[in-house]
């Protein structure tokens, strides 16, 4: 029995959807290896194992890819966050184990590529409009599920400076992390927040 057109056409959507998945992971492993300079469309194609004609016809330019990957890479990151904050413990470690999760979060690759975005988009008026309001977006999510777990009480006065202080923290930790894994004077850095925190929210 001949299939359908439309059975036909499921396996050819899921074939396209594996492939874009391929492409816009292979973007995000190439601006974390790379920079953003160093990625090109013919490195991506090559190391996502797509025909250049066919990553041409879902991203025409470098851009067109990058931006796709913004997108990508800012649903990766929260994923990644939430999936992390899940597994944490409830007690007397609690609050370090949140500052644990924010501090990886914040050194992991996936926020080494966000950087190189982040500095690419500076000069790149196109670039820089599709960056802002995604990262706008994963900054709103990353201080709410801040605030949920710690467990703070944002109308209280001084509270939100110490969820933003806490992010602040963290993110430089990060970009430090850029430049050579310093994962033992961060763990002190943190430790030492976990008592101001735990000191200063009731």
């Amino acid at each position: 029995m001949a299939s359908s057109p439309a059975s036909a056409r499921v396996p050819q959507e899921e074939r396209t959807r594996a492939m874009r998945a391929r492409l816009l992971e292979a973007t995000v492993d190439c601006l974390v290896e790379r920079g953003f300079a160093g990625t090109s469309t013919t490195l991506v194609s090559e190391r996502a194992g797509v025909s250049r004609g066919a990553q041409l016809h879902h991203f025409p330019t470098k851009n067109a890819l990058v931006v796709a990957a913004v997108e990508h890479l800012t649903e990766k990151r929260g994923a990644e966050l939430a999936e992390a904050a899940a597994t944490l413990p409830i007690g007397p470690s609690h609050t370090r184990a949140v500052l644990q999760v924010l501090g990886d979060h914040f050194a992991s690759p996936v926020f080494a590529a966000a950087l190189e975005l982040w500095n690419a988009a500076r000069t790149d008026p196109a670039l820089l409009a599709a960056v802002a309001p995604l990262e706008q977006r994963v900054g709103r999510e990353t201080h709410r599920l801040t605030v949920e777990l710690l467990g703070i009480d944002e109308s209280v006065p001084g509270n939100r400076e110490l969820v933003q202080a806490t992010l602040d923290l963290v993110r430089g930790l990060g970009l430090a992390n850029t430049i050579g894994n310093d994962a033992r004077r961060r763990g002190r850095i943190l430790d030492r927040w976990a008592e101001v925190l735990e000191r200063e929210i009731p």
